[in-house]
């Protein structure tokens, strides 16, 4: 269960740090402060490798839980 819980707070802070990234970026763009812009693209490119990357850990851990009930 706490693990479940990890994983909400892991995927909302994701998508916190998404929605601030697009924020600098829009903000940047309005003012015409391109290096806040960038800022915020940067922001949302890690919010974005950090979500592909918990996918992948996901993925991984399904597949080592299929191989050990295979094995049982």
């Amino acid at each position: 269960m706490s693990d479940r819980i990890g994983r909400a707070k892991e995927k909302a802070r994701h998508e916190v740090d998404r929605a601030r990234g697009r924020a600098k970026e829009l903000a940047g763009r309005l003012s015409g402060d391109e290096r806040l812009e960038t800022e915020g693209r940067t922001d949302r490119a890690r919010a974005d490798l950090r979500k592909a990357w918990r996918s992948v850990r996901e993925r991984v851990r399904g597949i080592g839980d299929s191989l050990r009930k295979d094995r049982s």
